[in-house]
């Protein structure tokens, strides 16, 4: 069938990490009930999901988890969690932000997340703004497509997005809990 009559992709089942970037910081509270109605709706796979939120005044962000929203124990426990931590929380990350942010992309290599990647999510990401950070798969593009739209038409949020290699999520999980170890002085 020659490409012009091949009708469009339906589904995406590569994993991939979507970080939504609000420009207020209780903005992700909305981006996660469309989340949940999406997953609910069987969309898409949701394999992990956090909302950052960074109140005015405070010196870093709070972390919530997608499944577990009154746990913050739970949201640094999670991979994403975990990575933003990294990013963010990290002791080491704070004394030279652009050695942190280079080791942690160099120790990521094979997960698809890139030094420009974390560069940009610790840039976009500061006081007064919010973030859902989504590591996904076997997306039906039919019911994602137009929450993103709608989503981006309003103009009060960024989407970064990148697309992962199928092993990516196991590779992220334990990269992220090999640092957090070694951070945190148990490993």
């Amino acid at each position: 069938m020659p490409d012009r009559e091949r009708p469009p992709q339906r589904f995406l089942a590569t994993p991939a990490l979507s970080v939504w970037v609000y420009d207020s910081a209780m903005g992700a509270a909305a981006g996660e009930i469309r989340l949940k109605s999406l997953r609910q709706r069987g969309a898409l796979q949701v394999h992990d999901a956090i909302t950052v939120s960074w109140m005015p005044g405070v010196h870093q962000p709070r972390i919530g988890h997608f499944r577990r929203e009154t746990s913050a124990a739970a949201a640094r426990s999670s991979v994403l969690g975990g990575l933003v931590s990294l990013i963010f929380l990290d002791p080491a990350a704070e004394t030279d932000v652009g050695a942190g942010i280079a080791a942690l992309a160099q120790r990521l290599r094979g997960t698809g997340i890139d030094l420009d990647f974390l560069v940009e999510i610790k840039a976009r990401i500061h006081s007064e703004t919010s973030a859902l950070l989504v590591l996904s798969s076997d997306a039906d593009l039919d019911e994602v497509r137009p929450v993103i739209e709608r989503g981006l038409v309003r103009g009060d949020v960024t989407l970064m997005h990148v697309l992962l290699p199928g092993d990516a999520p196991e590779l992220l999980r334990a990269t992220v809990r090999d640092l957090r170890g070694r951070h945190d002085g148990s490993g």
